[in-house]
């Protein structure tokens, strides 16, 4: 699952939950940005996920999403639109386990290069790349991917836009 994202002691949360903003974004050929994560030690045990990570302090996840996408990818000029989705996940990482409430924005953008400039250091052992994906390579990849349904989500929402209010996935409990 996702590398943390960020600084030690800085998350917020709320219930025991790690509150999470992640991005959706899509370039002008609506391709999705995935990074390339894996577990620090075991690089063969590696999985796709969407750019985001935890809320610092009192900022809002509209203001983490942007924060994320910057450090994990260099990315600033974008058009953040409504959340789509939101999901609580449970996984190993890094000798713990995450319990986390996710929220996925949509962004769009024509800035299409990416550098991890602002990568913290658990990052920095963990996130291999970035990719641009095509909804067809998403729904035929082989790789893990994260959330386990984005192929289907995301031909809904170039197929039918965004969802009148946030859809609620299933629990993914690793």
């Amino acid at each position: 699952m996702p590398a943390e994202t960020t600084r030690p002691g800085q998350d917020s949360y709320e219930g025991g939950l790690r509150r999470v903003a992640r991005v959706v974004l899509l370039d002008p050929d609506d391709r999705i940005l995935l990074l390339h994560g894996h577990e620090p030690d075991d690089p063969a045990d590696d999985w796709w996920f969407t750019p985001g990570g935890g809320v610092e302090g009192d900022e809002t996840r509209e203001q983490a999403a942007r924060r994320e996408l910057a450090e994990e990818t260099g990315i600033t000029d974008i058009r953040l639109g409504p959340v789509l989705w939101r999901r609580r996940c449970s996984f190993p990482f890094a000798g713990r386990r995450w319990d986390q409430d996710e929220w996925y924005y949509l962004a769009r953008t024509t800035q299409t290069a990416t550098e991890a400039l602002g990568l913290t250091e658990l990052e920095r052992r963990s996130v291999a790349g970035a990719r641009w994906w095509t909804c067809r390579e998403l729904a035929r990849a082989r790789e893990t991917v994260y959330p386990t349904r984005l192929a289907e989500l995301l031909r809904t929402l170039l197929d039918e836009g965004p969802p009148a209010g946030p859809v609620t996935l299933d629990t993914e409990i690793v």
